[in-house]
């Protein structure tokens, strides 16, 4: 009797589990679907509003309005973005491994200015004439 008690129990908790998964999802979709309406709606009468008075265009439809939103998102993209979580600041630690060593030896740097002013354009100098010899 206890086992079957057990065995009801977790077909209860697994059942409410999925319902719980399914009504989220489903309550997205309609969200997702709303927001687009919405978003429509937004550009049609935003356009409606500005451009016949600034550019003497015609005044759309909602479908229209729907079309020119879409055009523009495949002309001009997307977003860009890396998805959920992505910051710039994990973007910049991901080539800062990559770069890793380079990116150590930038103490030894300061003396670059001194080593220039003292070495640098007559060892360019020497360079180049060597080059010219060579060829």
């Amino acid at each position: 009797m206890e086992n079957k008690d057990h065995i009801e129990r977790h077909v209860e908790q697994k059942v409410k589990h999925y319902v719980t998964k399914a009504v989220k999802v489903l309550f997205f979709i309609v969200l997702g679907i709303a927001i687009a309406f919405l978003v429509g709606y937004i550009v049609m009468r935003l356009w409606n509003w500005l451009m016949p008075e600034l550019f003497g265009l015609p005044m759309l439809g909602y479908w229209q309005a729907v079309g020119i939103l879409i055009l523009a998102k495949i002309i001009f993209g997307f977003g860009g973005g890396d998805g959920p979580g992505k910051s710039s600041k994990s973007k910049r630690k991901a080539i800062s491994e990559k770069c890793g060593p380079i990116r150590k030896d930038f103490s030894e740097w300061k003396h670059y200015d001194a080593f220039w002013k003292e070495e640098g354009e007559e060892a360019y100098h020497n360079y180049l004439e060597r080059i010219k010899k060579e060829n």
